[in-house]
């Protein structure tokens, strides 16, 4: 018989729904049980698409004495990460804490009032690697909640208090900004770079986005060579590598070693949608067409494999299929060669892709780029462009024979921060490239979540199977609306920038707290043993990074000053934080680069679809320019409260007008490309 988890729409709990545990999703009806029995919680926290997650469950949760010890001892209770990151937040925090690791699957006891006393992730079904079994933990753990209670209770208030620790913002205007915060942590930032091999750490290789946007940004500010070689290197090698999907376009997760060879095959929205602006920078940067053909394969991906019918994106593919990790990905030499049979440059293509040395992964190949074109082409005695001609064409032929394979599973799950990563990527890449088609995807997503995930005003988390679930949290807001800015730069439709006016005054509502910042959760939200807040960017920017981002944004944008002072003084209080660990801040301290900038913002009035403004966009939007803002009126548009930065703007001699001001202080306004280039590269 199924469990409680077959009524849930969460890919991941549905994973779960036929295993012989009585599992309990996060809620009133689990906890009360726990405290009405006085048994501990077993809290088990993981994802859809996560390979040790799919392991754990087969070695003990499917097996039916572990169900049976568990049922009888214990509430069991499943949390898919992705819909309750508050949940996995608190906890995982407490799994750091106590043991100085996390990760997926997560294992946590608990009190039955929800305090945590011990933790881990992963445990096996049988003693290996110097772990205990799984058995063994839940025998030592039932043992001591019989025999050592109060130690269990000292131990939980204890860990639980440290969880509970937020900042503490001074009073008062904020201090003045420093600009050498940056130049310390450009300095942090290169001593941990990987000069042979890209990227900003041993192994496993997470792919640094946010890293290479703050580079570029150094770059784009000081002029440092240093920055745009390591932004650039890390590009190349990771595109190069067997993280990159060399076949199908799109990156998977990580890569377990220090070369980007063999990747860790699960592919996530969120890592395909930040490494699409960090390749479309370092194309708008160096005009390398290399990354361009990166974006347009992201883009292919995400059109392809991660879009529904509706325009919303899909959450994530999984590592595994037909019950092993990357067996859609993994080729044989020999499968290669029969595809592409009759072909004179097969050995070539073969070498290219590292299939000639021999295999790399559990007797196959990850198809990777172990040498640059120019050296392989020289050995075949080939043009670099008849050697990627002939890879072009065989990348289509093995393309054509993979889709014939069995694709690995999708969580189909929308939620709505990531959609707003993905939307604001795209806007950009849209306005950049000067492309509708993918506006048009930017669009639909934007679309998508208007329609239904915001709910009375108020965003929800996630979408799956007709229903809306979880109120929004920091991040959904945060995320959300930094694409609708994107949308309306790159639209310069009034709609878009309503809307994020609407829904910033919302997200201040409910996150920000003028002592502490900004919280992940509502105020309103129901009470955990800790309210979380995370400032951290790890895989994906913090909530608060990304709205100190709007913050910044839509004060220039919406003429709201006070938005600007809560931002800078999160920005101040986190500087330290930027200058010691600058990694872990790389998001924040791209924000920090803005505030510092005084951007550009840029007044334009005429017709959109005209000709000669047509002109004066290319200017704007062609160039890497992080620190600008856009915003347009229309000629016979009234003036209006919105948009300050337009007040009193007209059109000269009925053309097309840009006013580039800095604090809405401008320039003479101009109608002319050139002119408008000249000011742009003198403010």
């Amino acid at each position: 018989m199924p469990n409680r988890l077959a009524n849930e729409t969460s890919p991941y709990l549905r994973q779960h729904k036929d295993n012989p545990v009585d599992w309990y999703p996060w809620g009133e009806e689990a906890l009360a049980r726990a405290n009405s029995e006085d048994k501990p919680i077993f809290l088990s926290v993981g994802y859809s698409t996560c390979h040790w997650c799919h392991v754990m469950a087969r070695e003990s949760f499917e097996d039916e004495q572990t169900a049976a010890f568990l049922n009888e001892h214990f509430v069991c209770i499943k949390v898919d990460r992705e819909e309750r990151p508050e949940v996995d937040s608190i906890y995982m925090r407490a799994v750091q804490a106590a043991t100085g690791r996390g990760g997926w699957p997560m294992s946590v006891w608990l009190l039955p009032d929800g305090r945590p006393f011990y933790g881990g992730t992963y445990f096996p079904d049988t003693p290996r690697h110097g772990m205990p079994s799984f058995r063994q933990v839940l025998t030592r753990v039932l043992r001591a909640f019989r025999e050592d209670r109060i130690v269990l209770e000292q131990d939980a208030s204890t860990l639980t208090r440290s969880l509970s620790q937020t900042i503490r913002l001074r009073d008062g205007e904020a201090p003045p900004l420093d600009p050498g915060v940056l130049e310390i942590a450009f300095q942090g930032i290169a001593g941990q770079y990987d000069r042979q091999n890209g990227g900003f750490s041993t192994q496993p290789k997470f792919p640094p986005a946010m890293t290479i946007e703050l580079l570029l940004r150094l770059y784009h500010r000081y002029g440092w060579r240093h920055a745009l070689d390591m932004a650039f290197h890390t590009l190349d090698r990771m595109a190069w590598g067997g993280i990159h999907d060399q076949i199908g376009g799109g990156f998977h997760r990580y890569a377990v070693d220090a070369l980007w060879l063999v990747p860790h095959f699960e592919k996530m929205l969120y890592d395909n949608a930040l490494l699409l602006r960090a390749y479309l920078y370092g194309y708008q940067v160096g005009g390398e067409d290399r990354y361009l053909r990166v974006v347009d394969g992201i883009i292919d991906y995400l059109r392809r494999e991660m879009t529904d019918p509706r325009g919303g994106f899909y959450s994530a593919q999984d590592a595994d299929s037909e019950g092993h990790e990357g067996k859609f990905f993994v080729w044989a030499e020999d499968e290669i060669r029969e595809a592409l049979q009759g072909r004179a440059a097969v050995d070539a293509v073969l070498d290219y892709w590292g299939v000639a040395a021999g295999p790399n992964f559990e007797g196959g190949s990850v198809l990777w780029v172990p040498e640059s074109p120019e050296t392989v082409a020289t050995r075949h005695r080939m043009s670099v462009e008849s050697l990627l001609d002939e890879v072009e064409r065989s990348r289509s032929a093995l393309f054509d024979l993979r889709e014939k394979r069995t694709r690995p599973d999708r969580d189909d799950k929308i939620l709505t921060a990531w959609n707003g990563l993905a939307i604001s990527s795209l806007a950009q890449a849209a306005r950049a490239l000067d492309r509708d088609d993918i506006l048009s995807m930017a669009l639909r997503a934007a679309d998508f979540v208007l329609n239904n995930l915001l709910v009375d005003g108020h965003l929800r988390r996630s979408y799956k199977d007709g229903q809306a679930k979880y109120g929004g949290y920091l991040e959904d807001y945060a995320f959300f609306i930094e694409g609708l800015i994107e949308l309306y730069q790159a639209t310069l439709d009034g709609r878009w920038l309503e809307q994020s006016l609407a829904l910033t005054e919302t997200m201040i509502d409910l996150f920000w707290d003028d002592k502490a910042g900004f919280y992940d959760t509502a105020r309103d939200h129901e009470t955990l043993v800790a309210r979380p807040q995370e400032t951290t960017d790890n895989a994906l920017p913090s909530g608060t990074s990304a709205a100190v981002a709007v913050l910044l944004r839509m004060a220039v944008l919406a003429g709201r000053p006070e938005w600007r002072e809560p931002a800078d003084r999160i920005l101040a209080h986190l500087a330290p934080a930027i200058r010691q660990y600058p990694v872990a801040f790389c998001y924040l301290a791209s924000q920090l680069d803005f505030a510092l900038g005084q951007p550009h913002e840029i007044a334009l009035v005429g017709d959109p679809d005209s000709e000669d403004m047509r002109a004066l966009l290319n200017v704007i939007r062609r160039a890497y320019r992080p620190n600008q803002v856009v915003a347009l009126r229309r000629p016979g548009e009234e003036d209006g409260p919105l948009i300050p930065l337009l007040v009193g703007r007209e059109m000269v001699d009925g053309r097309a007008t840009a006013y580039v001001c800095r604090q809405f202080v401008c320039q003479l306004p101009v109608t002319d490309p050139e002119s408008l280039r000249e000011q742009l590269a003198m403010a």
